[in-house]
């Protein structure tokens, strides 16, 4: 007698389609130590990604459950159940990432993806950011073992404004502006970006061998005399301190008018630059949406500063004095306090007759008290010393030659450090993602699902680009969540459509008869097209 199952499919068939196409499972099989495991690391793997790019927010022990009713044979492996990924086999499958260097694996993994989707980049962005952690982690923290060294969970400077909790800082270099992960690296909780990024780029360069070596850019955090030093070799691009003493000069010098245009809304000026003893060239940008967004803000600290200092300078005046020199100083003290304001005061004195009784001839008033009396007004002085910088900031690039790296180029490659690593690390922290909170107490198992996370964005990334240059190949759209045409979905939105996809099993006793994928629209069919073979075969299991 035939009965009928139905698994839950929904947009996972993408996710494991990029999986096989990239080889996920035998790339991770092959670099890390053998097993005789029946779910091998590969598969464990995937099974991870597959949780994460779920959006589900469970815990490792909570991966059955979730994929209880899914396709296990179609997205992870044949001969394999949803029971038999669970949290012990997951678990063991981090400590095999661990045992064989989650960076290293990952690396791994991203090169072949590169290779297999013809992806070159000749220009890569470097960052970090934090991801906080609930727990002890005491016992093996910052030690090292045969594997190497564990990261140390530990508080540090928090990019999640939560000094409350210890973290684990991770590194990301992405290629150009497609957001694809091509290298990661787990640190310790209070690592610096002072320090790290150095040392993160000659690890990638050392792993490129003797192929061409991209740009790397990245924030002000990497440029320092020692950084340049030990960077000279090496091409990069990145932000110049606002703190440095040429810095703030040439920002306060260098106005619009000596600038050239460089793009709509941006104006440029070159200039050379010896510091650090490297030979550079420094753009000194002037931005006007930059400039308006700070004039704003100026706005609302003078508010802030007006509301705060008048009730103290209110509490000022109702204050005796015994002598002029002391209401002078406390005048004085009072307006070095202020950043955009300052109070134009007066002295008024309080006197009185030396005896009681109706003063005679000679009799003199006394001052017994000073109060200070006067307004509070804008400082303009301060105030246009200040707008002398607003809208400005110097790139600088150690690439000499002009026309291999135009001034242009310069600031549109530099504005993709926003939209390129910055758009990973929005990802990884994003309150569906399942580690955005870790709760691991292993701090190798946190290394290794650090990994998996970026893993996860790597699929994601890729899925996302192969799709939108596809569509503009063959100039077709889909719609968007407004339901206007579109070449540049987001693969956030494109999961959502495939809600609601299931796989009809039709069965007779324990054997699977037939197949059928439910609910696919021509909107469906078109995306699963263009997304390539891997994804159709994921939609079109064999009966």
């Amino acid at each position: 007698m035939e009965r009928y199952e139905t698994r839950r499919m929904d947009h996972l068939g993408i996710v494991a389609g990029v999986c096989r196409e990239i080889g996920l499972i035998e790339q991770v099989n092959q670099l890390v130590k053998p097993s005789e495991r029946k779910v091998s690391c590969g598969r464990a793997v995937q099974a991870l990604v597959l949780n994460a790019l779920g959006f589900t927010s469970r815990a490792l022990y909570l991966v059955p459950d979730y994929l209880k009713n899914r396709p296990v044979d179609v997205l992870v492996g044949e001969e394999v159940s949803a029971a038999e990924l669970n949290d012990d086999t997951l678990g063991r499958g981090l400590d095999d990432l661990y045992a064989a260097g989650v960076t290293e694996v990952f690396a791994g993994v991203a090169s072949r993806a590169l290779e297999v989707y013809g992806i070159e980049h000749r220009f890569v962005h470097l960052d970090s950011s934090s991801l906080h952690v609930h727990g002890e982690y005491e016992v093996g923290a910052g030690e090292s073992d045969e594997a190497g060294k564990l990261i140390t969970i530990t508080e540090g400077y928090s990019k999640d404004h939560r000094p409350d909790l210890k973290q684990a800082v991770v590194t990301l270099i992405t290629s150009q502006a497609s957001s694809i992960p091509i290298w990661l690296e787990a640190l310790d909780g209070d690592s610096s970006d002072r320090v790290s990024f150095p040392r993160t780029v000659q690890a990638y360069c050392k792993a490129l061998g003797e192929t061409e070596q991209p740009y790397y850019v990245m924030d002000s955090a990497g440029y320092s005399e020692d950084n340049l030093k030990a960077m000279e070799k090496i091409r990069w691009l990145t932000r110049v301190p606002e703190t440095l003493k040429q810095a703030k000069e040439l920002v306060v010098e260098t106005s619009k008018t000596d600038m050239q245009p460089l793009e709509e809304g941006y104006w440029g000026k070159e200039v050379a630059s010896q510091y650090g003893g490297i030979r550079q060239r420094w753009l000194v940008v002037y931005s006007q949406a930059a400039q308006q967004r700070e004039e704003r803000g100026l706005e609302r600290k003078q508010a802030k500063e007006l509301k705060t200092v008048g009730i103290q300078w209110r509490k000022l005046m109702q204050q005796r004095f015994n002598c002029q020199a002391d209401a002078e100083q406390a005048l004085a003290q009072f307006n070095q306090k202020l950043h955009y304001h300052q109070v134009q005061a007066s002295l008024e004195t309080r006197s009185r007759y030396a005896r009681p009784g109706r003063p005679g001839p000679k009799d003199q008033r006394q001052v017994l008290s000073y109060q200070l009396r006067g307004t509070l007004n804008p400082n303009p002085a301060a105030l246009e010393k200040i707008c002398l910088t607003f809208g400005k900031f110097i790139l600088a690039t150690n690439e000499i030659d002009a026309q291999a790296l135009p001034a242009s180029e310069i600031l549109s490659h530099y504005k993709e450090q926003s939209v390129s690593v910055e758009r990973g690390f929005r990802f990884l922290k994003d309150p569906l993602f399942f580690a955005h909170s870790l709760f691991l107490k292993s701090p190798a198992r946190i290394m290794a699902l650090i990994m998996v996370m970026g893993l996860a964005l790597l699929i994601f990334a890729l899925a996302e680009r192969q799709l939108r240059l596809r569509l503009k190949q063959e100039n077709v759209t889909i719609p968007s969540q407004t339901g206007k045409p579109t070449q540049t979905p987001t693969m956030r939105w494109v999961f959502q459509m495939f809600e609601g996809i299931d796989l009809l099993l039709i069965m007779q006793d324990e054997q699977v008869l037939q197949r059928k994928v439910l609910n696919l629209s021509p909107n469906h069919l078109q995306i699963i097209r263009l997304l390539g073979e891997q994804v159709q075969n994921c939609y079109s299991p064999p009966n």
